[in-house]
C-alpha cells in the first residue's frame, strides 16, 4: 500500500485532499487520480471475546449505528485537526462504516454462542428480545502534533428490552491505537485494534445485562 505523502506541510496537504473528496470535485488531484480504483479494507473480529456455556432462549437485534455525515461513507476518515475533516487517499472501507461496524458487532455477539438468534432484525413472524441502539460518534484517524497518528473509537450503547421500550442499560465505548506509521495499511491495522478493544467491552456488557455471563477467550 501506498503511504501518504509527506511535504513540508502535510496537514494542508490532508486538508486539501479532504477537500477534495468532500466536495467531489476532480480539479485538484486529477481526472487519472479521480478515476483510480480505491484500495478497499475491512476489520476483523477478534478472537478472544470469550464464550458462553450455553446458550439462552433470548434473541438481540443491533441496529445500524446514528453517526454523522462525515462518518456516513466508505471513505477513511483523518482529521488533520480537530476541526478538520478529511479522507486517506487511494483508500476505503468495504461498506460505509456505519454499516461496517454493525457487522461487526452482529459477528462478535455470534461467536460467543450466547442467545438464541442474533442479527440485523428479528426473526420472521416474530420479535426480538432485545435491541442494540449505538451511537459512533468518532471513528477516525487523528494526526497529532507529533505528526504520528492514531485511530479513535467512540460508540455509545443503549440495550433496549423490546416488550416495553425500557432502556436497560447506556455505557460508551472508546478506544485509541497509535499507527506504526502513516502507511494506509497500518493506519487500518489501528482500525482493527480499536476497534477490537471496544468489542472485547461491549459484548460482555451487553450480554451481562441479558444475563449471560462469558468464559473469557483465549
Amino acid at each position: 500500500m501506498t503511504a501518504l505523502t509527506r511535504p513540508l506541510n502535510r496537514r494542508a496537504a490532508l486538508a486539501l485532499s479532504g477537500a477534495f473528496v468532500l466536495s467531489g470535485c476532480g480539479g485538484l488531484l486529477g481526472l487519472g487520480e479521480a478515476t483510480r480504483p480505491l484500495d478497499a479494507y475491512e476489520l476483523r473480529v477478534p478472537g478472544d471475546i470469550g464464550q458462553a456455556s450455553r446458550s439462552v432462549a433470548r434473541s438481540l437485534v443491533i441496529e445500524t449505528p446514528e453517526s454523522t455525515g462525515a462518518l456516513a461513507t466508505d471513505r477513511i476518515l483523518i482529521r488533520p485537526t480537530p476541526l478538520q475533516a478529511a479522507y486517506l487517499p487511494r483508500a476505503r472501507w468495504i461498506d460505509e462504516a456505519p454499516a461496517m461496524v454493525r457487522g461487526l458487532m452482529v459477528r462478535a455477539f455470534e461467536d460467543t454462542n450466547a442467545l438464541r438468534h442474533v442479527g440485523r432484525r428479528a426473526l420472521p413472524g416474530g420479535m426480538s428480545d432485545f435491541t442494540l441502539v449505538t451511537d459512533l460518534t468518532d471513528f477516525q484517524a487523528e494526526l497529532r502534533a507529533d505528526d504520528t497518528v492514531q485511530v479513535r473509537v467512540r460508540l455509545t450503547a443503549r440495550l433496549v428490552r423490546d416488550d416495553d421500550g425500557q432502556v436497560l442499560a447506556t455505557r460508551t465505548f472508546q478506544a485509541l491505537a497509535p499507527a506504526a506509521s502513516d502507511d494506509v495499511l497500518e493506519i487500518a491495522e489501528a482500525f482493527n485494534s480499536a476497534m477490537a478493544d471496544v468489542l472485547r467491552d461491549l459484548t460482555p456488557w451487553a450480554l451481562g445485562r441479558i444475563g449471560v455471563r462469558l468464559t473469557p477467550g483465549a
